[in-house]
């Protein structure tokens, strides 16, 4: 299920009630600080080419995530627990580009959808996890984000592009399943579609994995345009990845991410 609305937490008086204070913490075998993200947090990283966020936007339960300032997190702590017929308490990410209005350094985004489906623009990520087992209920996806217009304050107006590496439990992807066994880049995944003031995509691998190297994203973008869910003329505006969390999580891990643009000389 996917939320009608889904922000990370701005700095100080954007937090929300009942929020807390990020802490740094002496990390106990690197030497580097630990950061310490509860509730909905957010921290940049890597020098501010990525942010973290722990985005806890359907629950108040207790949920914690730790990062070392690396494009890197770990699930230290939750007790959410929602329905089977809930959304996720929360979606604890990392994220390179524009997220309702919050955005990374020198990203590269946004970037037009023809250029990407044309090839003349390529956005690729990489992604490794950790997924523990036990009765956490949960999914590992990408929640990649498409607005009509170059940028926005709020809710992106266009589509959400999901690609669900795994998931744990009773969980399925917001909308119905439209097509099976669709075969994009080297792998096979199930197509779901809905519509919740923007259109909803989601590719789950029907062989999961708890990492991708190199995933050419224009693959899955070609292929939702041609289904009618994205238009050409719309924006990419922001790559993010991460747990959504029904039940537990703790344990989970995003050992290491990143999002690599490369773009051609070209007029818009």
């Amino acid at each position: 299920m996917r939320p009608l609305t889904r922000t990370f937490a701005l700095p100080a008086a954007l937090l929300l009630a009942g929020g807390l204070l990020a802490v740094s913490l002496p990390a106990a075998i690197s030497g580097a600080a630990t950061t310490k993200l509860c509730n909905s947090q957010s921290a940049p990283v890597e020098g501010g080419a990525y942010t973290i966020g722990n985005n806890e936007w359907a629950s108040s339960a207790s949920e914690c995530i730790s990062t070392d300032g690396k494009p890197e997190f770990k699930v230290a702590y939750s007790s959410i627990e929602s329905g089977r017929s809930s959304p996720p308490g929360g979606y604890p990410a990392i994220y390179k580009g524009c997220h309702w209005g919050a955005c990374t350094s020198g990203s590269g985004l946004p970037i037009r959808v023809s250029a990407i489906r044309t090839d003349r623009d390529t956005v690729t990520t990489s992604w490794r996890t950790s997924q523990p087992g036990g009765s956490n209920v949960y999914n590992v996806a990408y929640d990649i984000w498409f607005n009509q217009a170059p940028t926005t304050g709020g809710a992106p107006n266009g589509a959400e592009l999901m690609i669900w590496l795994n998931h744990r439990g009773h969980v399925h992807p917001y909308g119905s399943k439209v097509a099976s066994k669709v075969r994009i880049g080297g792998r096979s995944y199930n197509v779901w579609f809905g519509k919740q003031g923007w259109n909803t995509v989601t590719y789950t691998m029907t062989t999961p994995a708890t990492s991708v190297s190199k995933v050419d994203l224009r693959a899955f973008i070609v292929d939702a345009v041609r289904r009618g869910y994205i238009s050409p003329s719309w924006y990419l505006i922001d790559v993010e990845a991460g747990f959504e969390l029904w039940h537990g999580g703790a344990g989970l891990a995003t050992k290491s991410f990143s999002v690599d643009i490369a773009k051609r000389h070209h007029r818009a």
